[in-house]
């Protein structure tokens, strides 16, 4: 005796005479079609269609493709566990500023040809270039998102190239201006640029240190926390690093250990490294400013950030490898690191002149120790 299929879904009388039709869907909430029908048949009939949708993974949650992309986008940002304070504050900021058109509009009515007019509006609007391309890789996590919940068949940001984040040359400073920039800043803040500078940390690095951190005897700093500031909102707090890697030990230069034991005997405190005057955790902005008196006095052109570019590429040419780098800066992968390498003024002429040396003499141990790429 063959087995009864079966039915799917539901469908009951209304008071009204009319037929509602609902089921259960793949996402394992109650839908229900959005009209009523006549007659049963009719409700039946477009059960079969819903049906026959899911079994070839075509079906969509429609109540779900109608809601707005703001209160979508905002749910996504609250909810995913992998977004972190500082860029959801990015998001929604890039929301105020760059995305209203898109807020009101239900999720399946944003198409690849809306995308692409509210990019080039937004392209030729008064926001830069970064937090436009920030704005676009934000719509399209957030369109990936509501296809795989079902809201939408595909994702509608399809533009070749749009919102990638190419790294752009940075400018590095030399050994000689490190030394005036050091010269130039108030003295509270000399460790850090060193640091940032020599050792590659982050500006949020150099504030999470804490005094336990920095060993003096073994000329060691340990890596162990992130401080984390918002803009526009007064929390702060420590956080670990993204990656196991970002966990790490980084030998400090020795002519830049005076600067940290004057530090720690002058300016350091009780459980921190960075304090301020008033002796609380020393703040990311402050050391900013610090840094961008000193940068005009000495007339360097180079950013905070910028001095952890200038350390990976002078230590890449003190001869330090791809690997001794990624350990170095806390990078889990090559080609993080490879983006803070850059060329050194001159050094490709002394590759040239090492290589008349080696045609010279024949002998491999006289090749240069790297070869630093440009990118």
């Amino acid at each position: 005796m063959a087995k009864k299929r079966r039915r799917f879904g539901s469908v009951r009388k209304l008071p009204s005479g009319r037929f509602q039709a609902s089921f259960l869907g793949p996402n394992g909430v109650r839908q229900y079609a959005p009209d009523t029908f006549r007659t049963r048949t009719d409700a039946d009939r477009w059960l079969v269609g819903v049906e026959a949708d899911i079994n070839k993974g075509a079906w969509l949650d429609d109540k779900l493709g109608r809601e707005t992309f703001g209160n979508y986008a905002g749910a996504y940002l609250r909810d995913s566990p992998n977004i972190g304070d500082r860029w959801e504050e990015t998001c929604r900021r890039n929301m105020r500023l760059h995305m209203t058109e898109l807020l009101d509009l239900p999720l399946i009515a944003i198409t690849p040809p809306v995308v692409r007019s509210w990019y080039a509006k937004a392209l030729l609007g008064e926001g830069g270039k970064t937090s436009i391309g920030q704005s676009y890789r934000f719509l399209r996590a957030v369109m990936n998102s509501a296809k795989r919940d079902g809201a939408i068949m595909i994702n509608p940001c399809q533009i070749p190239g749009a919102g990638s984040d190419k790294a752009k040359e940075r400018g590095i400073a030399n050994p000689g201006q490190i030394v005036e920039l050091v010269e130039a800043i108030t003295p509270r803040y000399r460790a850090a640029v060193l640091l940032a500078a020599w050792c590659g940390l982050r500006r949020g690095e150099v504030c999470g240190l804490r005094t336990a951190d920095v060993d003096l005897v073994d000329g060691v700093v340990w890596v162990r926390k992130n401080r984390v500031e918002l803009l526009e909102s007064p929390k702060k707090y420590d956080k670990d690093p993204k990656t196991d890697a970002g966990r790490r030990p980084v030998s400090v230069p020795p002519h830049v250990m005076p600067y940290l034991r004057d530090h720690m005997k002058e300016w350091a405190g009780r459980d921190r490294f960075f304090v301020g005057r008033d002796g609380q955790p020393m703040r990311g902005n402050a050391v900013y400013q610090a840094f961008v008196r000193a940068r005009v006095k000495v007339g360097v052109d180079v950013s905070y950030h910028d001095l952890r570019h200038t350390g990976q590429t002078l230590a890449a040419s003190a001869g330090a490898t791809l690997a001794d780098l990624k350990k170095r800066l806390g990078h889990a992968s090559a080609a993080a690191s490879l983006r803070y390498l850059h060329a050194v003024e001159g050094r490709d002429k002394e590759v040239a002149d090492q290589l008349s040396k080696l045609a010279a003499h024949g002998n491999a141990a006289k090749l240069p120790k790297t070869i630093i790429v440009k990118h």
